[in-house]
């Protein structure tokens, strides 16, 4: 088997623990979850529900503008933004919004409609979604296209450590929606099949890519 992402042969990890099989690559340290674990998208959504996050949250506030300021001042336009992959509340658009530039924003699940279609952006965020997705190449490359020249996509993610042992008791493998995990090195492979630069990261969740 080849690793969905950089397409190099990949390794089995076995998790005993919750007893479902990881693939690892060594190439882009992608780590990706056996389809045979993904849930419904009925399972998933109900899931979903279960988030409570609102502008009324002050901590879910904190983390969003915590993330905007990283690459903030980075920004070379302010003019028009999409957040993909709001969740139930578009609470980080509202955020964008409140700093001055125009936010859409898009939700499988709960904002259906794609707006972005025939739009094109100066930023595109799209916080703790890259881990539940199937094909984030085909992702990736749909949001570059709409992506104004020099603009900039912003993800958040946690990042693995890159150690079997570790990940094996990581936490944030257990969410059954998570099924495909990164490292900064990931994304940068990722990007470059898009069109796209890796120009910031925290090394930790944060990730700036730019359009070349």
């Amino acid at each position: 088997m080849k690793c969905k992402i950089c397409n190099y042969p990949i390794k089995l990890w076995e998790d005993t623990q919750l007893q479902k099989r990881y693939f690892y690559c060594s190439n882009c340290h992608g780590i990706c979850l056996d389809s045979a674990y993904y849930l419904t998208l009925e399972k998933e959504h109900s899931l979903y529900n279960n988030h409570r996050n609102s502008l009324e949250n002050e901590g879910y506030v904190k983390m969003f503008e915590d993330f905007l300021d990283f690459f903030w001042n980075d920004l070379t336009c302010k003019g028009k933004a999409l957040d993909f992959g709001s969740g139930p509340t578009p609470v980080l658009s509202q955020i964008m919004t409140n700093r001055g530039i125009h936010g859409d924003y898009y939700d499988k699940f709960y904002q259906p409609i794609k707006c972005f279609e025939d739009q094109t952006y100066d930023l595109i965020t799209s916080t703790e979604v890259f881990e539940h997705l199937a094909n984030p190449n085909e992702t990736l490359k749909l949001l570059a296209q709409h992506l104004k020249p020099d603009g900039m996509i912003a993800l958040m993610t946690l990042f693995h450590s890159n150690d079997k042992a570790h990940f094996l008791t990581w936490w944030y493998r257990r969410d059954p929606t998570h099924i495909i995990f990164y490292t900064p090195k990931t994304l940068e492979i990722l990007a470059r099949q898009c069109g796209l630069e890796v120009v910031k990261t925290d090394g930790k969740r944060i990730a700036i890519l730019q359009k070349r």
